[in-house]
Order: C-alpha cells, then structure tokens, then sequence
C-alpha cells in the first residue's frame, strides 16, 4: 500500500498550461501518475500534453473524476486555487508555490474548516517538493529515480534532505513506500501528525523518518504523538545544528523565535521521547538502517 497516492489516483494540475506545471507533468505523466487533465481560467476546451485543459476545478473533477491535484499557482492567487479545489471536493491537493503570505494560508486553513472532517480537503505543502509513493505515482518536483520501492515512509519539512535521505536508503538497499514533503513554511496546510498517523495505518510501512528544521513547536509536537501512538519504529533529524539564534534559513519557517525551537534543543527533545536520532545528514540512511535492524 501507499498513502495518499498510487497508480490508481487521478490526478489534475492546476495551472496546467505554465512553463514550470508542463516541465513538472511530463515527468509525473513519465513516472506513471494518471494526470487525467488540467485548470487554467480561459484555455477551457483546449488539449495541453494530449490532455483536456479546464476553466475550472469543478469542472476537471466532473469531467474526469479527479481526486487529487498540484498546484503550480503563482502567490498570490495560491489561497483561491487551493480554496477552489476544496469546494469541488478533491481529497487532497499539493501546493508546490514558494511566498504565499502566512495570513493567505490562515484564510485557507480557516475555510477548509467549513467541511466536515471526512470530507475536508488534505493540503500538503506549500513551499515544498510534493509526494511520490515510490515506483507508482508521483505528485511533485523530486527527482523520481532516486525512490527506490521499499518500507520505509520519509516526511520531511525539507524537501532536499527528504531526497538526500531517499538517495541514501536506496545506496543501502532500503526502499521507501511514501515521502512527503509538508514544506517549510511556519502555516502548513497539513502537519507532521497527519501524515504519521497515515504511515501508523499502513502495513507496508515498517519504519519512518521524520526530517524537521529549525524554528517552531511541529518537531516536538509530533514526537510526544509519536511517543504516545506509534507502534513503528521513527528516525528523526533536525536541519540547522550550527544555525546562530534570530537567523532565518532558507525556509519562511527556519527561525529561532523562542526556547526549544534550536535544531539541538529538539533533537534532545526526540530523544527523550524514544526517537532515534541521526547525528548528521550523512548519516540519514545509516541511521534508519539500524532501525530496521532492530525489528522482529
């Protein structure tokens, strides 16, 4: 199994016709995601990739039975995209754009609490590389061939160190079922918890590696939910050991504001909570290797 996506999902791209959306959909549409059409506002009735474009979400979901979208929407018309893909009742939909305001993705979080939570609309993202279930499908930027198929789930706030761990597993012989990246920003439109409650359900997945960063209280929120609730095995690496107190890095959300958002004060905060540590980058895969040793 996989979660969130497979073969299987039918897929649309909002903003279809742009040049990054095309680049990015001959590679998914290669990998063998099942990209059934596309949205850009006026080009309705067109062919964009041997594919239908759409005016409108709603009008993609109707016409090809969509359940997933990408977004590739720029800043300031994401909130509205995003907005519109609740409202034709998608189940999830990922949102590559860097530099949407944090007030433009309270809004949204805000309005997708108008549906109930069995049909509430999963956002991952924005600001990050996407989800690949390894060898079935993917919905975002990451270079597919370094995902070999296996049984270990990565989610990571970076999307770099998602694939650095991705290519260090593969290097040991260790597969993964599904990474998602839930990007960098301070307002994610889905949490470390969500997707490790996905990864707690899913049999394929026998091990998890959580890859945070510098700044705010997701790290050590998901590790007392992991202390508390997983029943698998998780490896966990903060980015930003050397990272001088006040500086932002890289990411809208890479910034120490306040006490335990240090990579090492949350490191610490992992380990006392019964999760095992990687030392370094180098050694994400190392790391998750004896983690798997260690199971029955």
């Amino acid at each position: 199994m996989s979660i969130l996506i497979d073969e299987k999902t039918r897929v649309i791209i909002q903003g279809f016709t742009g040049d990054k959306a095309t680049f990015h959909a001959k590679a998914m549409i290669e990998y063998g995601t099942r990209v059934v059409g596309g949205v850009t506002p006026g080009k309705g009735g067109h062919k964009h990739l041997e594919r239908p474009v759409f005016d409108t979400v709603k009008d993609a979901v109707q016409a090809t039975g969509a359940e997933a979208s990408i977004a590739f929407v720029p800043p300031p018309y994401a909130a509205d995209a995003l907005m519109e893909a609740a409202d034709a009742s998608l189940r999830l939909v990922c949102i590559i754009t860097d530099g949407i305001p944090a007030q433009d993705m309270m809004r949204v979080k805000r309005y997708l609490m108008r549906y109930p939570r069995e049909r509430r609309t999963m956002v991952v993202g924005p600001n990050c590389a996407g989800i690949i279930s390894a060898g079935r499908a993917m919905l975002g930027i990451m270079p597919g061939q370094i995902y070999a198929r296996g049984k270990v789930g990565i989610v990571s706030r970076s999307g770099t160190l998602g694939y650095e761990a991705a290519a260090q597993m593969k290097a040991l012989g260790i597969g993964v079922t599904t990474s998602v990246g839930i990007g960098g920003d301070p307002i994610n439109g889905s949490s470390f918890v969500d997707h490790l409650a996905l990864f707690q359900q899913d049999p394929e997945t026998k091990a998890v590696i959580m890859i945070g960063e510098i700044g705010g209280p997701q790290e050590a929120e998901a590790s007392a939910w992991i202390k508390e609730n997983m029943r698998k095995p998780v490896v966990g690496y903060v980015a930003g050991l050397t990272a001088p107190k006040g500086r932002r890095m890289g990411h809208a959300g890479a910034i120490i504001s306040a006490e335990g958002d240090t990579a090492a004060e949350k490191s610490e905060i992992m380990r006392s909570l019964g999760l095992l540590v990687a030392p370094s980058a180098a050694e994400l895969g190392s790391t998750v290797e004896k983690a798997l040793a260690k199971l029955p």
